[in-house]
C-alpha cells in the first residue's frame, strides 16, 4: 500500500512539472508571450515616433495650404534650391 502512494505521488509530481515545462515551452507559451511583449514595445515606439512626423507634416501641409508666404519661400528655397533676384548662392564645403 505504501509503494503505490509513492508511485502516485511521483506520477503526480511527474504531471504537475510535464505541465509547467508545457506551459513555459509550447508555442503559445510563457517565452513567446515574452518575445511578443517586447516586439510589442518596440512596435509601441515606433508608432510613436512615426505619429511626431506625421504630426510634423500635417502642420507643414497646413502651412502650404493656408498658403503662408515664409513657410512657401522656405520650401521653395530648402527643396528646389530656388533664389530670389539678385541672390547668389554660396555653398559652404567642411573640411
Amino acid at each position: 500500500m505504501k509503494l503505490w502512494k509513492k508511485i502516485r505521488w511521483y506520477l503526480f509530481a511527474l504531471l504537475v512539472f510535464s505541465g509547467i515545462l508545457f506551459i513555459i515551452f509550447n508555442e503559445d507559451g510563457v517565452i513567446k508571450y515574452y518575445q511578443l511583449k517586447s516586439q510589442l514595445m518596440e512596435l509601441q515606439v515606433q508608432i510613436d515616433s512615426l505619429d511626431e512626423v506625421n504630426t510634423q507634416l500635417e502642420a507643414e501641409i497646413d502651412s502650404l495650404t493656408r498658403k503662408v508666404p515664409a513657410k512657401i519661400e522656405q520650401t521653395a528655397r530648402e527643396k528646389y534650391d530656388m533664389l530670389r533676384k539678385g541672390e547668389t548662392k554660396v555653398e559652404v564645403i567642411e573640411r
